[in-house]
């Protein structure tokens, strides 16, 4: 029975790489009809220029701000027993579909090269009203690839509309990727304790940016209001919700999470910089090829203008009473490794590694593909060249997130609603 079981998985990986064949070479196709305008739209932005003096990298600094132990403590007391990943998946109800289920226009969102290799659709009546954005993976947690015994990825999403008008919440999918042939799913709701962990809040952010180190996950706090630029979860401290309702927090008989069945609470943060110019991590990503390990960052500036685009690293602490927290001076300040300035501007998810720098350029119209530049601070920046005019536009348009799993050497990244992977190599391979 296991042996048919295994003959089943491959006969099914098999038409599914065959499938996204041909979706390759149709949105190939497709590239050969982009426009004039579209196609000429990516200067070539060469080599990143480094930023090294004081005035340049302090604005990039942060402050590390941990949540009371107290409040911690309280709050898991009245919460009952904090979990941990393995019981989130455990509890994984809900399922990816893969590319042949995703409609037309959902494949479209795919890069037409390189192509992907896996392709999954989130269900659309489980992601109504809700906005795709950053994804890492145990790839990224640890470096075997695995959380205990388990493959997962993490897949963000942002609830659209105002705090006002109960929007602004964001939950993240941890996904069972065991078999990826049947990847399963189920949410946690992202948290801040407030009044001293008698209660919570739910944490107002886009989180374009999103990482996966050791026991903690950050991400960016895009729109919380607070003056934050990054929340910090540790991934041993994932509390149940009691209460399926809409409300967040402590509610009559329990806690809510917003339909979710987990929550997850910060336990500390990092501010902005007060500098003039200080800059706030749009788009995260890990580089294990830096020692030590580094948190990668880039901001958002618009494509309309000539004002080149920040991008950086702190390093991870290598402090084991300090696991998964970057490394910070004696005011509490994480202070930047490296930085430089591209002129791909509009530039969106960021990825380093081997001192190659990949930026991902928002497309210029919405269901348009984007670009995917590679820098580094020597040579001219490259792009993969698609359709019969050799336009750049061959990235997906709409991906917010470059997330590199080192053990498997796939780039994980998500565009609406596909997520999807492909080899480094590949993309290497694509740039010339």
């Amino acid at each position: 029975m296991k042996q048919r079981g295994r003959h089943r998985r491959r006969k099914r990986g098999q038409a599914l790489r065959a499938f996204l064949a041909g979706t390759a070479l149709a949105l190939t196709a497709a590239a050969t009809m982009i426009s004039a305008s579209q196609a000429t739209v990516a200067a070539n932005p060469g080599p990143l220029k480094p930023l090294t003096s004081a005035a340049e990298t302090d604005p990039l600094r942060l402050k590390e701000s941990r949540v009371p132990q107290s409040a911690l403590d309280r709050l898991s007391s009245a919460m009952g027993r904090p979990a941990g990943v393995s019981a989130v998946l455990d509890s994984a109800d809900r399922s990816l579909g893969d590319a042949i289920d995703c409609t037309a226009g959902e494949r479209r969102a795919l890069p037409v090269a390189p192509e992907a290799t896996a392709a999954y659709c989130w269900d659309t009546a489980d992601t109504r009203s809700w906005r795709a954005g950053a994804v890492t993976t145990s790839g990224d947690a640890d470096d075997d690839g695995l959380w205990g015994a388990h493959r997962v990825i993490l897949s963000a999403w942002s609830r659209t509309g105002t705090a006002a008008q109960d929007g602004g919440l964001a939950r993240v999918a941890f996904v069972d990727a065991d078999d990826m042939n049947r990847p399963t799913y189920s949410w946690v709701l992202l948290a801040v304790p407030v009044d001293g962990g008698r209660d919570y809040r739910g944490l107002v952010s886009q989180v374009s940016g999103m990482v996966w180190y050791q026991n903690k996950l950050l991400v960016t706090a895009n729109g919380d209001g607070s003056g934050d630029a990054l929340y910090v979860y540790d991934m041993n401290r994932v509390q149940r919700a009691t209460v399926d309702s809409d409300a967040v927090g402590k509610v009559r008989g329990g806690w809510s999470a917003h339909g979710a069945q987990w929550v997850l609470p910060a336990v500390a943060s990092y501010r902005l910089s007060a500098d003039t110019g200080a800059a706030r991590p749009d788009y995260l990503s890990l580089d294990r090829s830096t020692a030590p390990d580094s948190l990668v960052a880039s901001e958002w500036v618009s494509g309309d203008g000539d004002a080149g685009t920040r991008v950086w690293r702190y390093d991870f602490s290598t402090s084991p009473a300090r696991s998964g927290l970057l490394a910070t001076d004696t005011g509490g300040y994480a202070r930047v490794a490296e930085a430089y300035v591209t002129k791909a501007s509009g530039s969106g998810p960021v990825l380093s590694h081997d001192s190659q720098w990949y930026l991902g350029r928002a497309a210029h119209t919405e269901g348009d593909h984007g670009t995917l530049w590679r820098q580094n601070p020597k040579d001219p920046a490259k792009a993969a060249r698609c359709g019969t005019d050799e336009t750049r536009n061959c990235w997906s348009g709409e991906s917010e997130s470059l997330s590199y799993w080192a053990q498997t050497g796939d780039v994980w990244s998500q565009s609406g609603r596909v997520l999807f992977a492909l080899p480094l190599a590949s993309i290497d391979r694509s740039l010339g």
